[in-house]
């Protein structure tokens, strides 16, 4: 994991295979190191779902194209995306947990 400041990219943070895209295991993530911790945990449970996908082989890169559980997802936008659809509802749902095991 990488921390450095984001402004200029527009995000929060990402991740990437580092190994390879046909049983990837190894990933890097970077994220802003200037959030909130609220964000920054939403965040970092964002980007650990993304490798959850990768690992599934629900989310792959077949030369150069992202494709989704099989199918090819080459010029969606991203509120579109179904990796990041399924990636937001599960941040939000993980950090609902989370809150509760911290009272």
């Amino acid at each position: 994991m990488h921390h450095r400041g984001m402004y200029r990219d527009g995000v929060y943070g990402w991740v990437w295979v580092t190994d390879c895209d046909h049983r990837p295991r190894s990933f890097e993530i970077e994220m802003h190191n200037f959030l909130s911790i609220e964000n920054y945990t939403k965040t970092l449970l964002h980007e650990c779902q993304h490798i959850l996908q990768h690992i599934r082989g629900d989310l792959r890169d077949k030369r150069g194209i992202r494709c989704w559980k099989g199918i090819k997802c080459p010029d969606l936008e991203y509120e579109q995306m179904p990796w990041e659809i399924d990636a937001k509802e599960s941040e939000e749902r993980l950090y609902e947990e989370y809150l509760t095991t911290l009272s």
